[in-house]
């Protein structure tokens, strides 16, 4: 049996590939490997009833995670998986190449992640190629979760916010400096926190300060990651991820502002990416 995951810092989505049946799919947080280890990996997975009754019939593992950047992070994931998974062979990629797969397939194109974190990577059809202002959610992650996230909490705190607005975060959110404090810089998932605030945008999103908003949050991720490559005008530019779904509309006039050509815009990319690995390996 085949098992498939695309992975965020948020949610893992999973998908088994079952004998003659539809395949099973399943939800685990996120297992980003630079705010979990081994075991804390392990017990996610051990503590999910879908996958259990499965666990020794998986045969191969292909896992694409975010801050799955580097050789002792594959590592973290495939120890974690394996303890788990005893008859699996496991293969740990990032989350930018299992976006390129399901966004670009064989073809030649730029996979984008916004969703609680951002990125970019160049798919030639064969090998991706990371972007080079991967910085993470302190210093980057433009037009992400986290990035919204924290511009929502200074315009609050910093009284930017026109009042009605304001009065909604108040009521959806507690918001004060003890509090901002202790879940950004004394407890772990900082930047998971962050994204949490960006569903607010959802609920006021035809307000003309959160239009502007994800204006300026998206013409930054276009600015910073996209038309830095002088030859992008020649390429198609595919996003992932829940906040490039949400808000698609203000996105796609974006790109166009900036004459980005827009192929696939998708939620989560597992079901394409799991077709996709499921032909390759059917004919390999």
């Amino acid at each position: 049996m085949i098992l498939v995951a695309d992975s965020g810092s948020s949610k893992t989505d999973w998908m088994l590939k079952l004998p003659d049946s539809k395949a099973l799919e399943f939800h685990t947080p996120g297992l980003n490997p630079y705010f979990l280890n081994e075991n804390e990996i392990t017990k996610i997975i051990a503590n999910t009833s879908a996958i259990q009754p499965y666990a020794a019939q998986v045969t191969e593992i292909y896992f694409f995670g975010a801050g799955c950047s580097t050789p002792d992070k594959h590592e973290t994931v495939s120890n974690g998986l394996s303890a788990f998974f005893k008859n699996a062979f496991i293969s740990v990629d990032s989350d930018s190449i299992g976006s390129a797969y399901a966004t670009c397939g064989t073809g030649k194109g730029f996979s984008c992640v916004l969703g609680t974190g951002s990125n970019i990577a160049f798919f030639d059809g064969k090998n991706v190629i990371n972007g080079v202002h991967g910085l993470g959610y302190i210093l980057g992650d433009e037009g992400s979760g986290t990035y919204y996230g924290k511009k929502l909490i200074t315009d609050y705190m910093y009284g930017n916010m026109p009042d009605e607005v304001a009065q909604a975060f108040s009521s959806n959110y507690t918001v004060d400096h003890e509090t901002i404090t202790k879940k950004l810089y004394q407890q772990p998932g900082g930047n998971l926190y962050l994204a949490s605030f960006a569903r607010f945008l959802s609920e006021v999103r035809t307000h003309e300060y959160t239009q502007n908003l994800l204006k300026n949050g998206f013409n930054e991720f276009i600015d910073t990651h996209i038309l830095t490559y002088p030859d992008y005008h020649q390429h198609t530019f595919h996003f992932v991820g829940s906040i490039a779904w949400h808000f698609k509309d203000i996105l796609l006039t974006a790109c166009k502002q900036k004459s980005v050509k827009v192929g696939k815009v998708l939620q989560k990319p597992i079901h394409e990416l799991f077709e996709f690995i499921v032909k390759r390996e059917a004919a390999s």
